[in-house]
C-alpha cells in the first residue's frame, strides 16, 4: 500500500464514490411523481365543471390554430383523433359482445375520423362494415379509403334498412358530419340520417351527434341519441345536451399553450391512455 493512500485513503475512497463514472450516488432527493412533472402534464387535476364546451366559432378557431400556428397536418390530427375514437369504443362495447360494426362516414374530416377508426378497429378484434356513401375526391380521403380496402375491410354501396342494420350489427359509429355542419341534411345522407334516427343499435358518435346544432343540440325529437359521444379536442356545446351513458373526450395532442389561451380547462388523461371518460 502506497504511503499517498494510507494517508489519504479515507479521503481517495470518498472521491472515488462522487467520480467513479460506474459509481451511482446515493440520492436522498424524492423523486417526483410524474403527473407532478409539467413535462407529463395534458391539463390539470380539476373538477369537470370547470370544462370548457366550445361553440362553433370556438371550436373552428382552435382546429385552425392547430394547423397554422402548431404545424399539425390534417392527416396527422385525423390518425390520432379516430384512433382515439376506436379505444373510445373498445372500452364501451368490447369485441367480445359488439364485434361487428356499422361505420357510417360523410363527407368531411369527421368521415376521415371514422375511416381511422374502422382500420384500427379492424386490428383490435372487431368486424367493420363501412358505408361511405358520397366518398371526398381528395388525395388524403383516397388514401384512407384504400387502406381500408387492404386491410380487407368490407365497404357497402348502400344503405342498409333498419331490419338489415338489426341483423348484421351489433354497433354503428356515426361518423358523418362535425361542427362544420349546417343544416339541411343533403340526399345523398337521408338514408343513412333516417338509420341512425330509427335504428335500436347503439350508436357511438363522433364528436358531434349527426344532425345535432353544434350548439343547441338536438334539433327534432326525432334526432339520434347516441350511447356513446366521442368529442375531439375539446367538447362542444351540444354535448351538455347529451344523455347518453358514455361521454369519452379523445385527441390527446393539444399543446398547453393553446389550452391556456382558449381556458379549455381539459382533464388529465389517464396514464398512456388516448381517451379520457367526462
Amino acid at each position: 500500500m502506497s504511503l499517498v493512500y494510507r494517508q489519504f485513503g479515507a479521503s481517495l475512497r470518498t472521491i472515488s464514490r462522487i467520480f467513479h463514472p460506474l459509481v451511482v450516488p446515493h440520492n436522498t432527493q424524492k423523486l417526483r411523481a410524474p403527473l407532478e412533472n409539467k413535462r407529463f402534464y395534458t391539463g390539470k387535476t380539476m373538477d369537470l365543471k370547470d370544462l370548457k364546451y366550445l361553440n362553433q366559432q370556438e371550436a373552428i378557431a382552435v382546429d385552425q390554430e392547430l394547423f397554422t400556428e402548431y404545424k399539425f397536418s390534417v392527416d396527422q390530427l385525423m390518425e390520432l383523433a379516430g384512433l382515439s375514437c376506436a379505444h373510445a369504443v373498445a372500452k364501451c362495447f368490447p369485441a367480445e359482445k359488439h364485434p361487428r360494426i356499422l361505420v357510417c362516414c360523410g363527407p368531411g374530416n369527421n368521415g376521415g375520423d371514422g375511416l381511422v377508426a374502422a382500420r384500427h378497429l379492424s386490428l383490435m378484434g372487431y368486424t367493420p362494415t363501412i358505408y361511405y356513401p358520397k366518398p371526398t375526391p381528395k388525395p388524403l380521403f383516397e388514401n384512407l379509403s384504400h387502406q381500408c380496402r387492404l386491410m380487407e375491410i368490407l365497404s357497402l354501396t348502400e344503405c342498409p334498412s333498419v331490419e338489415s342494420a338489426s341483423c348484421n350489427y351489433d354497433l354503428i359509429v356515426d361518423a358523418l358530419f362535425g361542427f362544420s355542419f349546417k343544416p339541411p341534411v343533403r340526399a345523398d345522407f337521408a338514408a343513412v340520417v333516417e338509420l341512425l334516427q330509427q335504428t335500436k343499435l347503439p350508436i357511438a358518435s363522433v364528436d358531434i351527434p349527426s344532425g345535432w346544432d353544434v350548439e343547441k343540440g338536438k334539433v327534432t325529437e326525432c334526432d339520434l341519441e347516441p350511447a356513446l359521444l366521442i368529442s375531439l379536442t375539446a367538447p362542444k356545446l351540444c354535448a351538455r345536451h347529451f344523455r347518453g351513458e358514455h361521454h369519452f373526450l379523445g385527441g390527446r395532442f393539444v399543446p398547453p399553450a393553446l389550452q391556456r389561451k382558449y381556458g379549455l380547462n381539459l382533464p388529465v388523461y389517464p396514464g398512456n391512455e388516448l381517451c379520457v371518460k367526462l
